[in-house]
């Protein structure tokens, strides 16, 4: 029988405080970014691991310390200073279209402090006109820049570990994860509370729900867990 929302909703703070129990809360923000610089970072990262979007992100701003630097420079010069990040031939065309975009739609300001006056609904709308900005992006700009906005991320380790436990549909993507599970979250969490919540999903899937063989025998919420239910189950039959 499929669960209602009410249902999903205590199951994901169920698993919250079990995950916080085990990964520990409240989670450090990892940096502490203007919206701009968020966002060329968050654009930088996508299929590459972190340690190397923040080489390309350190590599960038050392070789062109501003965003109209970035914009005018020639591609072969940008995409040389994010050699580390994944693609850099397909991110620095989206780059720039994105800080070009960013001028023209703000008064030719990369300032983009003004989002905070906006609900999170509206600040994510307005990125996502942006060139190649989805939700994740989104959301990342607002939770992980000092705008401090208590948007959700959700990247692959996160869906996972909710696809697991049944707090999504089987086949829906990480892009419109993230309207559901923003939804199973309390309206009067603070940022923190939003921030941990992600943090501590990611930690899951990095940690124990893996892609591949995850290690259901030692999971917090393998009880309410269908997914690690089925498993193990299957495995004794082996």
């Amino acid at each position: 029988m499929a669960e209602n929302s009410e249902q999903l909703q205590q199951k994901a703070l169920l698993a919250h405080e079990r995950f916080c129990g085990v990964y520990g809360c409240p989670v450090k923000f990892f940096h502490t970014l203007d919206p701009i610089s968020e966002l060329v970072s968050s654009l930088l990262s996508h299929r590459t691991k972190n340690a190397d979007s923040s080489r390309a992100f350190r590599n960038l701003r050392q070789q062109f310390p501003t965003w109209e630097q970035v914009l005018q420079a020639p591609l072969a010069e940008v995409e040389n200073a994010i050699t580390a990040a994944t693609w850099p031939e397909q991110k620095v065309p989206r780059l720039q279209a994105v800080l070009k975009e960013v001028l023209a739609r703000n008064s030719g300001s990369f300032d983009l402090s003004f989002l905070q006056e906006l609900t999170v609904p509206e600040a994510q709308s307005w990125l996502e006109q942006l060139p190649g900005v989805e939700p994740k992006t989104s959301a990342a700009v607002l939770l992980f820049s000092n705008l401090r906005m208590p948007a959700m991320p959700v990247d692959s380790h996160h869906h996972r570990v909710a696809q697991r436990l049944g707090l999504l549909p089987d086949k829906i993507g990480p892009g419109p994860a993230h309207a559901i599970l923003q939804a199973l979250l309390p309206t009067d969490w603070d940022v923190q509370q939003v921030y941990d919540h992600h943090e501590v999903f990611m930690f899951h899937g990095q940690r124990c729900c893996f892609f591949q063989n995850p290690d259901c025998h030692r999971c917090v919420v393998l009880d309410i867990c269908p997914y690690g239910q089925q498993r193990m189950a299957k495995l004794k039959r082996l």
